[in-house]
């Protein structure tokens, strides 16, 4: 059978619950999750299925079908998003595989272009995703927004213990506190995941069964931070540490020091960009950083709306050329205004353009992750020094957080 003939038999419709074990069967062998990976994790087979029904309930999940068999897939979930202080609504992409006999034939590229459709008439205005390959999804649109720093402390080099007013309680991780600190953490971090229900239940799917949660309480027992942890053959492993003030962080860290007697390592990671070295007394240990989420904006017209620039003393007016590989609604000429404070609007077409830009590039300097006159020393922004200047006043100097999983 010819592969044009194929093609044409196949059907792109909605997955739905009666498709999960087809849906988990496709993932496990796209990404290569062994039963021995399952049971390390302490899963079975029939609840790695029960416990990807919320994806297929409450999710987008589309597919391609040859007959009865799936074939393709991709999910979008429907999460928010903290950007400077602006909520944004977020399209959350995973769940991407084809089986390699269906391959090359343009059937990703068209289930990604229906969700970033789908995603533009829920007013999800950018998308997340976790990159299983970073040059794939650069040219989809998608680019490298925050990083993840991975930290080893040895024993001998954990804080001192120092005063604090508070205390530290271990809890499960089923105590509402742990929800109110987060909530209130993910308002104050730019770039940071709002965590509803389905967002929780993805950042704990894989998680061990022994998982503890440390909450701080300051002197008038308000919970202000947390510490999600197991100990396993003398290492301290963090899984996320969340603190409201430098206070709630010190109680936490005297918490982890405590265990001196108990460990020989801690190991655990950091999202916001800010080495831990500096702030230990002891900073000879070990770091590595890499890049973590990618993200793209889906509507750029609606995403401007929304995004809150620097205020400034008068109205500023660039004209930009935009590329996008997938998207023709952020595609060619747009005018750019912001005014004095702050409120920016967009529109299609304008003068000769003083920018050129693409979408992925756009995406990572509005984030904040990397400076307009870096993207233009690299080659990735063309751009005069005036309208490169103007950019690095309007754009926020914060780089996105985001500890999440899905």
């Amino acid at each position: 059978m010819s592969r044009r003939k194929l093609h044409e038999r196949l059907k792109l419709k909605k997955i739905e619950t009666q498709h999960g074990e087809q849906f988990n069967n496709l993932l496990r062998y796209v990404f290569q999750v062994t039963n021995g990976d399952l049971q390390t994790f302490g899963w079975e087979n029939r609840e790695i299925t029960q416990s990807k029904l919320p994806v297929l309930q409450y999710a987008d999940v589309q597919g391609w079908f040859d007959g009865d068999k799936l074939i393709s897939q991709l999910a979008v979930y429907p999460f928010q998003v903290n950007i400077y202080g602006r909520i944004y609504e977020m399209g959350g992409l995973t769940g991407v595989g084809t089986y390699p006999e269906y391959a090359n034939l343009g059937l990703m590229n068209k289930l990604m272009l229906f969700a970033l459709s789908k995603m533009r008439e829920r007013k999800q205005s950018i998308s997340y995703l976790y990159p299983y390959s970073i040059p794939y999804y650069r040219r989809k649109g998608w680019e490298i927004i925050s990083n993840k720093i991975s930290f080893e402390v040895p024993d001998t080099q954990l804080p001192k213990l120092k005063n604090v007013s508070g205390h530290v309680e271990r809890v499960t991780i089923d105590h509402p506190d742990i929800r109110s600190i987060y909530e209130q953490f993910a308002q104050l971090r730019h770039g940071a995941m709002l965590r509803n229900k389905l967002a929780w239940a993805e950042y704990l799917r894989w998680d061990l069964d022994d998982m503890t949660v440390a909450i701080y309480y300051d002197n008038n027992d308000v919970p202000m931070g947390y510490l999600l942890y197991w100990i396993a053959e003398e290492i301290f492993q963090m899984k996320e540490m969340v603190f409201i003030n430098e206070e709630a962080r010190t109680g936490l860290w005297n918490f982890v020091s405590a265990h001196f007697s108990m460990v020989t390592l801690v190991k655990g990671d950091i999202y916001n960009d800010e080495p831990l070295a500096f702030i230990l007394d002891d900073g000879d240990i070990k770091e590595t950083i890499a890049p973590y989420y990618m993200a793209r904006i889906v509507d750029l017209v609606l995403f401007i709306e929304q995004y809150p620039f620097q205020s400034g003393e008068k109205e500023c007016r660039l004209v930009l050329n935009v590329h996008d590989p997938m998207l023709e609604w952020n595609q060619g000429t747009f005018t750019l205004t912001v005014d004095a404070a702050g409120k920016g609007s967009i529109k299609p077409g304008g003068p000769a353009p003083s920018v050129t830009i693409d979408i992925p590039t756009l995406t990572t300097m509005l984030m904040g992750y990397k400076r307009p006159t870096y993207l233009a020393k690299i080659g990735r922004i063309q751009s005069d020094e005036t309208s490169i200047r103007i950019l690095e006043g309007l754009i926020n100097q914060e780089r996105p957080y985001f500890s999440d999983y899905f």
